[in-house]
């Protein structure tokens, strides 16, 4: 008998246990820093017949961050970065969903941090669906986009006796989404 494929379309929650929603950076120029947000929600909207009628939102709460360094951490919530009393949140809303190729999507979409918005599209790779242990439909997800900082009024630097500056403006954002489908008990 064939197995019956489960329908992909519908809502997906972000499993925040098992999704990590990070960044990357050079600091001092020689080495990377790397940290993540720790609270945040995110919900996918897929349409398995058209894959561009699908959508992606997020919501992630700056006070959150964590470089496994609390002094950073503090420094970063600080309005000589993040700013987060003002602004609490990053969110990301999709615009656009386009399937590159079997596998490979690129959303594209307004995020905004401290403020300001800009359109950016993530590439997405699509990992693959099980049911977990539980009986939940799971749904993995991995990508990266590298950013500039200083377009989202990130511009807290040091000079480097070098000449160079203690942070890159390149940020490279990390996403190793598992999503879990909200599905309907069963009657």
């Amino acid at each position: 008998m064939a197995e019956i494929l489960p329908d992909y379309s519908g809502e997906w929650r972000f499993d925040p246990t098992h999704t990590r929603i990070g960044f990357s950076t050079r600091h001092a120029m020689v080495t990377k820093v790397r940290g993540a947000f720790n609270d945040f929600e995110g919900a996918i909207h897929v349409n398995a017949e058209n894959p561009e009628q699908s959508s992606v939102r997020m919501t992630i709460k700056v006070a959150s961050i964590d470089t496994r360094n609390e002094d950073r951490d503090q420094h970063l919530r600080t309005n000589e970065f993040f700013d987060a009393p003002q602004f609490p949140q990053i969110t990301f809303s999709s615009n656009r969903v386009d399937q590159v190729d079997d596998g490979h999507f690129m959303v594209g979409g307004d995020v905004t941090i401290r403020g300001v918005t800009k359109e950016i599209a993530i590439p997405l790779d699509f990992i693959g669906v099980e049911r977990d242990p539980m009986g939940n439909l799971r749904a993995g997800f991995e990508g990266s986009r590298r950013i500039d900082r200083q377009d989202f009024g990130l511009t807290w630097n040091a000079a480097l006796d070098s000449g160079g500056v203690l942070i890159s403006d390149k940020i490279t954002l990390e996403f190793e989404i598992s999503a879990v489908k909200v599905e309907e008990p069963a009657a």
